[in-house]
């Protein structure tokens, strides 16, 4: 058993390796400071409802920056079975998009260890955002 600011860390030191939706999850559960309080939440927030996701990778120069709803840039139908393959490419570097952005809900993809959600939004269903944490620096103060 690791605490998600373990397992964060270690990710980031490379000792585990886990995909960007779990990485985003742990990040969501560094807002709770014990297993009661993140019990107690998901009590609260059981019959509000859920929202089904499908990211929408964009490719940059230099990463990739996984889309989610809400984000400014995700598309307006997106393709929740794969068939149609979307692609969205940009010769931009992803520093660049970030900073022409203002409203964001994704998770940038630098290299397979180096991740960083970047969430502005107000979440749906009273659900908690994610922290917003990059897999290169350790702010985050969970006990879960």
């Amino acid at each position: 058993w690791s605490s998600p600011p373990e397992a964060i860390e270690r990710f980031k030191s490379q000792e585990i390796w886990f995909a960007p939706p779990q990485f985003y999850e742990l990040c969501r559960l560094c807002n709770f400071c014990s297993l009661h309080e993140l019990h107690q939440f998901s009590l609260d927030r059981a019959l509000e409802g859920c929202e089904r996701w499908m990211p929408v990778l964009l490719t940059a120069s230099d990463g990739y920056i996984q889309l989610l709803p809400g984000d400014e840039l995700y598309p307006e139908d997106p393709d929740y079975t794969g068939e149609e393959k979307i692609i969205m490419s940009t010769d931009k570097k992803v520093e660049d998009i970030m900073k022409e952005g203002s409203v964001f809900h994704r998770i940038v993809i630098k290299n397979i260890n180096n991740l960083a959600v970047y969430v502005n939004i107000q979440a749906k269903y009273k659900h908690m955002n994610p922290l917003m944490m990059n897999s290169d620096c350790s702010d985050y103060n969970s006990r879960l």
